[in-house]
């Protein structure tokens, strides 16, 4: 009788093998991971004609500024894009891992990929890892059956909302949302929007800053993404001169003490030649 070998199937679903790790490093008195806060401002709203998504340029590491002017408006296809708000290379890595899920998808059927299909992709991605991938993201885009904002939380979990906002400024970002938005704004009134919230994150955030970038996504024709859409924190001008004149500043003693040389003695030796000059002060 012949034997056949079948090769060994991995075990299927979730493992929980660093719960056990971690509870035996808090039995040895090490501290258990804590959650890392974000430092951003991404908003999204639909408006008559379709979407506008905004985000601020600044990237922080811990107290420090890293980055001025960090892209956080990530394209996925030609009618939707995704703000990103987390760890910088979680969010780059998970929308451009999505993004050519899309673009083989939208070779093999031939069509316009739907807005919800990109929605179900991030969060099944994000629900895989339980929220050890640090990406918060507004999703916005436009398919044929009109404009849609999702908003994707790191766990997986998704909120599909007709404006919405991400990140630590995003308390005050949806402040400017709830007292402004109305249903079927035009175009104008929607930039200024999201442009107003953007800067109300900015101005009262830590982790927000630098400039307002846009991307405009219409029912009908491209996308359009407006980087620096705004410099909303412009370098100030120094108002005086900070150079003064020689002699400004008044010498309180001076005291001179000339060295002449007298002679110098040159040694022979295997290592580099060197010179021991000898002085007298006078």
């Amino acid at each position: 009788m012949t034997s056949i070998l079948v090769p060994e199937v991995p075990a299927q679903g979730f493992s929980f093998e660093n719960c056990q790790r971690n509870a035996f490093l808090a039995q040895k008195g090490f501290p258990a991971p804590t959650a890392t806060k974000t430092g951003t401002t991404i908003v999204g709203i639909i408006y008559a004609d379709g979407v506008i998504l905004g985000a601020d340029t600044r990237a922080t590491e811990n107290t420090v500024v890293s980055d001025k002017n960090c892209q956080k408006i990530h394209y996925l296809a030609n009618n939707m894009y995704c703000c990103g708000a987390g760890t910088a290379a979680d969010t780059e890595m998970t929308t451009q891992t999505v993004a050519s899920q899309l673009e083989l998808q939208r070779l093999h059927t031939g069509r316009t990929v739907p807005v919800e299909t990109a929605a179900t992709l991030l969060k099944r991605m994000l629900f895989r890892y339980q929220g050890y991938i640090g990406a918060a993201l507004v999703l916005g885009g436009v398919d044929r059956t009109g404009p849609h904002i999702f908003c994707i939380y790191p766990h997986g979990s998704v909120d599909k909302l007709p404006y919405a906002t991400m990140g630590s400024g995003s308390l005050a970002a949806m402040a400017v949302f709830e007292s402004g938005w109305k249903p079927n704004m035009n175009e104008e009134e929607g930039k200024k929007l999201v442009r107003d919230a953007i800067a109300a994150g900015i101005f009262n955030d830590l982790g927000s800053g630098s400039n307002v970038d846009l991307c405009v996504i219409r029912n009908t024709g491209p996308a359009q993404y407006l980087r620096t859409y705004e410099e909303a924190n412009v370098k100030g001008k120094k108002q005086g001169s900070y150079r003064y004149a020689l002699g400004t500043t008044a010498v309180l003693k001076q005291r001179v003490i000339p060295l002449e040389v007298t002679s110098v003695n040159i040694t022979a030796s295997p290592q580099p030649m060197e010179v021991e000059p000898s002085y007298s002060r006078r």
